[in-house]
């Protein structure tokens, strides 16, 4: 396998189904990649509010 200068293997990674983020696998994740949807907590709870982007303020 080549890995880049630094000496780290790239990570697999995936795009959040509600913020559309990419997100990187974790170890916690070890058993269990393949179901994995969300990238965190807040977008699990917030699984039916899709495309939300958070990084944005509210514009007045």
């Amino acid at each position: 396998m080549n890995y880049p200068k630094n000496g780290k293997k790239k990570l697999d990674f995936k795009i959040c189904i509600v913020c559309l983020k990419p997100f990187s696998y974790r170890k916690k994740w070890r058993n269990c990649w393949k179901e994995v949807k969300y990238c965190s907590e807040k977008c699990r709870r917030n699984k039916n509010e899709r495309n939300i982007n958070y990084s944005t303020k509210p514009t007045s």
